[in-house]
């Protein structure tokens, strides 16, 4: 995220720039104007690699960072062990200056392996004879960034849940403020701060705390997110924190999850810092988030969606389950039978086709919640229920035609039914038309 759109600013400020990628193909889509070249830091032995990759090179920006650790060894290789090699490879290559992104909290009293081996790598370039600018930003609002995203769908539900009372302190800043100082900082001399022919071109290395104008509580930003969403003020409910801590865990266990016993630490220490350094650097004080317009359409909708789509699953799921349990074991069976013979069902198969279709519905309501990606798009399980909806419904029309006016609207019902399924469709389909929907809601 940050990596991108420094790249692209400084491609359209004029600069050649190399962009080190896993995947050159995709990231050719996001980098235009930049030359690709493959290197996976997860696959990094040594800085014999990268001394082809630096010839010529005069700043190298590494922008590499990950907030989970799947293997309890990710963060040791891609934030100390890989960067360590890279600015050891930039030194040798002759690099005039490095811009290492680091974090806030990656200091003296650092506790979590995040923050640790954040502070491993800047340690390291500290003690290197290079002009360096370590760059700490706190929590960094971006639309298209996951924890942005994360905390827009948490700020806009009916009712926000907040960890103990929301008190812990934060200090969130704007994407465009980060990639501001990674810029001035990547392009600064390397003699100091301004640009001055009499000083000489001694290294020089700092540390700037990238932070928002204005330090707040969890509670205050959430309540920013959701007026920048466009969504009514809403209800806060303090959450007692051995249930926080108890739901992280579980949380963690999601596949792609931003929860964790480490996340939930690292907030509850707090993340806040002076804007002294940063404004000096920026010619300019940082962007006050309180003061964002309101984007219900671009920003909101997207937040809403994010818990609107499982809620709507999850659902539907619940309508299958349930059909299933009812059909099988709790309406009675002889009134099922009966129901089956007026639409013309053979007795002899009739138990046979009650208890398919309710292990069909069962099958359906544990797809509609466990989708195996083997099986391609999810917009095919979509389809196949409403083409069992649509059969079910013409033929209810067809012999049982009275169930239109039954009081409690059985039929009716899968009216609005098939309108979620095709709703879901627009957001599960496969191919290239979902990748730009997914990419649409994404990065509005």
């Amino acid at each position: 995220m940050i990596g991108a759109r420094v790249a692209n600013a400084l491609v359209a400020a004029g600069h050649s720039v190399v962009c080190g990628v896993r995947d050159p193909v995709r990231a050719a889509q996001r980098l235009r104007g930049c030359r690709l070249v493959h290197l996976d830091f997860a696959g990094l032995g040594d800085a014999a690699k990268l001394m082809p990759l630096l010839a010529g090179v005069d700043v190298v920006v590494n922008a590499v960072g990950i907030f989970s650790d799947a293997t309890g060894n990710d963060f040791r290789r891609l934030h100390t062990e890989a960067p360590i090699a890279l600015f050891k490879a930039a030194v040798a290559a002759g690099v005039r200056r490095i811009v290492q992104i680091s974090a806030l909290g990656a200091d003296a009293l650092a506790q979590s392996p995040y923050h640790r081996s954040k502070l491993a790598a800047d340690e390291a370039l500290l003690a290197l004879p290079v002009s360096s600018l370590i760059v700490q930003p706190s929590l960094v609002f971006a639309p298209e960034g996951r924890s942005t995203r994360f905390f827009a769908a948490w700020a806009t539900l009916p009712v926000v849940p907040l960890p103990g009372a929301g008190a812990q302190r934060i200090q969130p800043v704007h994407i465009d403020d980060v990639v501001e100082l990674v810029v001035a900082g990547a392009l600064a001399p390397p003699a100091g701060d301004t640009p001055n022919a009499a000083a000489p071109t001694t290294p020089t290395t700092r540390r700037v705390a990238a932070v928002g104008r204005e330090p707040m509580t969890l509670k205050e930003y959430l309540a920013v997110l959701r007026r920048v969403a466009g969504s009514p003020r809403g209800w806060f409910m303090p959450v007692p924190m051995p249930l926080v801590r108890l739901a992280t865990r579980l949380g963690a266990l999601l596949p792609g999850s931003l929860m964790s016993a480490d996340a939930l630490a690292m907030l509850e220490r707090g993340n806040v810092a002076p804007t002294d350094r940063f404004e000096r650097l920026l010619g300019r004080a940082p962007r006050a988030l309180s003061e964002m317009p309101v984007e219900r359409e671009s920003f909101g909708t997207p937040a809403r969606l994010m818990w609107l789509l499982p809620l709507l699953r999850v659902s539907i799921a619940a309508v299958w389950i349930w059909t299933a349990i009812v059909s099988a074991w709790l309406y009675p069976r002889a009134s099922s039978l009966e129901l089956l013979a007026r639409v013309g069902a053979p007795a002899a198969l009739a138990p046979l086709l009650l208890y398919g279709a309710a292990l069909l519905d069962l099958a359906f309501g544990v797809l509609s919640l466990v989708w195996p990606r083997r099986l391609g798009p999810r917009a095919r399980l979509w389809t196949l229920q409403i083409v069992l909806i649509v059969l079910y419904t013409a033929l209810i029309s067809w012999r049982l035609p009275e169930f239109w006016l039954h009081p409690y609207g059985p039929l009716s019902k899968n009216l609005p039914m098939i309108a979620l399924l095709i709703l879901l469709i627009q957001f599960d389909g496969g191919g290239e038309r979902s990748a730009r929907a997914g990419k649409a809601v994404a990065n509005p």
